[in-house]
C-alpha cells in the first residue's frame, strides 16, 4: 500500500541514472568498475568512490559527519573520499553529483523511506553491537494491515503495524507482557524502527543480557493524514496541518491500533504495562498522546522531538502532575540536532508543570545513530517493579 510513494522515489532515481549511466562504463586503457564503492579499512574509516567521468564535483554526504565529504578525481574519472575512523554503526549515506543526489549503483543496501532514497554501509566491531544479528535467541516481527476508518487520503485506507513480540513470547503467559508503542519519524514507514533502526535486534539483545523486561513492541504507520507527508516538508510551516496530522494519528492509535493489539496479543492490563515513544514526528505524537492520555500510559519518550511549532499549553492543557502520576518523562535530543532548542524549551516548559521529566543530551545530529542509541538506553528504563 504506501510502498507506492517510496516506489516512485526510487524510480525518479532510476531514471536519472540511465541517463548517466556513461559515467559508469570502462575508460580507455583501464577495464570495469572502482575496486568498491564502499570500502571499510582496517582502521575503520570508510572510503566511498564513485565513478563519473563528466562531473563536476562530487560529494558524499553521510550521517557520520554533519558536513558533506569533498571527493576528489582521479584521471580515469574516480571520485574518492576517506572519512576518519568510525565507531562500530550503521552509516546512511548519499552521493550529491553536482548537487543532485544520487543512489550507490553498486550497492543494493538501500534504506527504506517513503520519501528519500539512501544507502548503508556497516562498521562492525568485537563484540557485535546490541542492533547487529547475533547467536541469541530472537523475538517475531509481524507486519498486519488493516482499514482505517480514521485516518486520511492513504491508499485503500490501508493502514499497518508492525509487531514484535519478545523471545519465548507465550500467548496464555499468566498478566500477559507489557507493551511499548514505538513511533517513527516523518517521511518514515511502519517499518523504519525494524528496517533501519534494527529495533528487533536491538531488543534481543536488551532481553537477552538480562537489561530490559520482556515485552511486546508495537509500530504503526504515523499519518493522520497522509497528506502531510505527500505535501511536503512545507506542511511543517503550518500549525494547522501538523495539529490535524497530530489529532488523526492520536485518535487512529487509541481508536483502532490498541483494541486491535489488546484483541490479538497478550498485553498485560494497566497503564504501568503501557509506554509510548517516538522520534522526530513520532517524538511529537507519543509526548502530545502520552502526556493527554496518562491514565493509558505511566512511561513517555521523545527522541529529537518535533515540537518546534507547538503551542504546548493548548496541545496539552491542564496537564495535573499528581494525577498523572508518570513513572516516567524521557526527552532526548542530539545537541548537533537542529530542534535541540525547541527540545529544551519543552524540558522547560515540563517543569513548570511539576513533571518528573528526564533530560537526555547526546553528541549527534537528527539521525537513526542517535535514536537507536536513544532506544537501548530508554528501553532498560520500562516496566521495572
Amino acid at each position: 500500500m504506501v510502498r507506492s510513494f517510496a516506489l516512485v522515489s526510487l524510480a525518479v532515481v532510476a531514471v536519472f541514472f540511465a541517463g548517466r549511466m556513461f559515467a559508469f562504463q570502462a575508460a580507455p586503457g583501464r577495464a570495469g568498475l572502482p575496486p568498491s564503492s564502499h570500502e571499510v579499512n582496517a582502521d575503520s574509516s570508510v572510503t566511498f568512490r564513485f565513478r563519473d567521468t563528466g562531473a563536476g564535483k562530487v560529494e558524499v554526504h553521510t550521517d557520520a559527519a554533519l558536513k558533506p565529504l569533498t571527493m576528489t578525481r582521479d584521471p580515469q574519472g574516480v571520485w574518492s573520499a576517506t572519512t576518519e575512523p568510525l565507531k562500530p554503526e550503521i552509516y546512511g549515506y548519499q552521493f550529491f553529483v553536482d548537487g543532485v543526489p544520487m543512489l550507490d549503483p553498486r550497492n543494493s543496501d538501500v534504506r527504506h523511506n517513503l520519501a528519500f532514497a539512501s544507502n548503508e554501509v556497516k562498521v562492525t566491531g568485537n563484540p557485535p553491537s546490541p542492533w547487529d544479528l547475533s547467536d541469541i535467541p530472537h523475538g517475531v516481527v509481524s507486519r498486519h494491515v488493516f482499514t482505517t476508518h480514521i485516518a486520511k487520503n492513504l491508499p485503500q485506507n490501508q493502514s499497518a503495524y508492525v509487531v514484535y513480540t519478545p523471545p519465548g513470547y507465550d500467548p496464555k503467559h499468566k498478566g500477559g507482557y507489557p507493551v511499548l508503542y514505538l513511533l517513527h519519524g516523518y517521511t518514515d514507514s511502519d517499518d523504519g524502527w525494524t528496517q533501519v533502526g534494527r529495533a528487533q535486534f536491538i531488543l534481543d539483545s536488551l532481553i537477552d543480557g538480562g537489561k530490559a523486561v520482556p515485552m511486546i513492541v508495537v509500530m504503526p504507520l504515523g499519518y493522520g493524514n497522509f497528506q502531510f507527508l505527500t505535501g511536503g516538508f512545507s506542511n511543517w510551516n503550518t500549525p494547522a496541518a501538523v495539529n490535524e496530522n497530530t489529532s488523526l494519528y492520536s485518535q487512529l492509535l487509541l481508536q483502532e491500533v490498541m483494541p486491535a493489539i489488546d484483541r490479538e496479543f497478550n498485553v498485560a492490563k494497566g497503564k504501568e504495562n503501557h509506554a509510548i515513544a517516538g522520534l522526530s514526528m513520532g517524538g511529537l505524537e507519543s509526548l502530545t498522546i502520552g502526556l493527554n492520555h496518562t491514565d493509558l500510559f505511566a512511561y513517555v519518550g521523545g527522541f529529537s522531538s518535533a515540537v518546534h511549532s507547538q503551542n504546548l499549553d493548548q496541545q496539552i492543557p491542564d496537564i495535573d502532575a499528581k494525577k498523572a502520576d508518570l513513572k516516567l518523562l524521557w526527552v532526548a535530543c542530539g545537541i548537533d540536532d537542529g530542534l535541540i532548542k525547541p527540545n529544551r524549551a519543552f524540558v522547560a516548559w515540563a517543569r513548570t508543570k511539576g513533571l518528573p521529566i528526564t533530560p537526555i543530551e547526546t553528541p549527534g545530529a537528527h539521525t537513526w545513530l542517535v535514536w537507536r542509541d536513544n532506544l537501548l538506553n530508554f528501553a532498560p528504563l520500562l516496566f521495572r517493579k
